[in-house]
């Protein structure tokens, strides 16, 4: 398997909208319940920080970046999603996609990147830190999934300052 990773265009929005949909099935990725539509999307993610990976032409998977707060201190800092179509799990397009953001993120002012990741989604968890992040904390209880269920997130954050010289490129995407 070949996987090509570029900008995500709007034209995407189809196939990122499905992969999307089979990560709010795994009750493990979001405590979203539904897909939302483009233009809302839109309206959340930091414009140029999104990119799919493509296999055969084909969206197997995206990530993207979104502000954590609208206050100008925090205009540096910036959630981290990244969603894998099912089947292509472990192939290693989620280490290129996250790759593709902190390269992104250092030439664009972002200084730190996090991801609130569901306790019990450890795949997610060995792939920030397969790319440099760490865990910072623990939050109990802080949602409910979409059968009402509260669950418990880890904080996982990287610094620019430090993403490349505590991981080369080639131990990420290796």
């Amino acid at each position: 398997m070949t996987v090509h990773i570029r900008e995500m265009r709007e034209d995407d929005w189809s196939q990122v909208s499905a992969i999307y949909k089979e990560g709010i099935e795994t009750n493990l990725a979001t405590f979203q319940i539904d897909s939302p539509s483009y233009a809302d999307w839109d309206k959340e993610h930091i414009s140029g920080g999104r990119f799919a990976a493509l296999n055969d032409g084909e969206i197997i998977g995206w990530a993207a970046l979104s502000p954590v707060s609208s206050r100008c201190v925090y205009a540096g800092v910036a959630e981290v999603s990244v969603y894998i179509g099912n089947q292509f799990h472990g192939k290693g397009a989620g280490a290129l996609l996250l790759t593709a953001l902190i390269d992104w993120s250092e030439k664009n002012g972002i200084w730190t990147l996090q991801s609130g990741i569901m306790q019990n989604n450890p795949a997610s968890i060995r792939l920030r830190e397969k790319c440099g992040f760490r865990m910072v904390g623990f939050r109990e209880k802080i949602g409910k999934d979409r059968f009402g269920v509260w669950r418990n997130t880890v904080l996982m954050k990287s610094e620019a300052k430090t993403l490349y010289s505590r991981v080369k490129r080639e131990l990420c995407i290796s």
